[in-house]
Formats: structure tokens, sequence, C-alpha cells
């Protein structure tokens, strides 16, 4: 595989919040079904791309929220991310399966949300529905809160825990 090295691999799909908003509202306009999920993406392997593939599987354009480092530490501890959250947007914007990446610095996406109105909102299928943030939201204006399994034995963490073994 060739990489052209003239073009920067990041794209106009790394959008602030604001930004996201304004295409999401064109797009919604043209009738295209909008998926929304979101995580830390530290580490991406391929139980996050099959995840992520799925998830555009059940709309037209799937909008990943990225948790910043700062909220990052807060849910994982200290040493946490492994990859900034620079890099962590850039990577994910390389995939053909995403459509928009946006960064925020809550400890939830729920704002994201609520300023999107995405018409899916998807986690895995180690959360229930019911505890997914933004279902409540998301499911009062007819929108869909799905689950996509996951692929066995692949987290990051025990990514982390196997490397940190094999020093």
């Amino acid at each position: 595989m060739r990489i052209n090295r003239r073009k920067p691999l990041l794209t106009g799909k790394i959008k602030s919040i604001s930004g996201l908003k304004r295409e999401i509202g064109k797009l919604k306009k043209r009738g295209k079904k909008i998926v929304f999920t979101n995580g830390c993406f530290d580490l991406l392997h391929y139980g996050h791309a099959q995840y992520l593939q799925e998830a555009k599987n059940k709309g037209d354009v799937l909008v990943v929220a990225v948790n910043s480092d700062a909220s990052v530490r807060k849910i994982k501890g200290k040493l946490r991310p492994i990859v900034d959250q620079g890099n962590r947007l850039k990577l994910l914007s390389a995939l053909e399966s995403v459509d928009y990446v946006t960064l925020f610095n809550q400890a939830t996406p729920l704002s994201v949300i609520q300023e999107i109105r995405p018409d899916v909102l998807i986690k895995g299928a180690d959360w229930s529905k019911e505890k997914i943030v933004g279902s409540d939201f998301v499911k009062s204006y007819g929108g869909k809160v799905l689950t996509v399994k996951l692929v066995k034995g692949l987290s990051t963490t025990n990514l982390i825990n196997k490397i940190a073994k094999a020093k």
C-alpha cells in the first residue's frame, strides 16, 4: 500500500461540537440517519474497528465522540490515556466507517448527545441499554438505543496488561 505523504492524515472529519452540530443539521435535512457512539479509544485495536463498523451499519452517518485526555484520566486513572487525544482523533478519522469525530471534556457525552440529537445511540453490549448515558433523552424524541456485540477477549486494558508483562 502506498501512502501519499503530501496529503496529511488529518481530514475534515474532525469537528468541534458546534461545527458538528451544523454538519449534522444539514445531513438530517437530507434525510440521513445519524448514529452516535463515544469512548476513550485508547490503543485502537480490531475490536474497536469491528465495533465501529457495526455501529456504522445501523445508519448513514457515524459520529464518534472521544473523551479528552483529562476526561480519560478521571475515568481510567493518571497513567491513561496511553495515546494522546490528538492522535486518537486522527486515527479514528482515518477509519472508513467513521464519518465525524469530536472531542468532549466532560465525564459523559450527554451534552454532545443533546446538541446533535442522533437517531441512534449505540454502545457495546457490555452496557445495559438503561445505563447508556443519554438513552432516556434519545428515546424521548423517538430515537433508538442499541448495543453491539463486542469481540471477545479484546480490550485496551487487556492489551496494556499484556504489554506490561512482556517488559
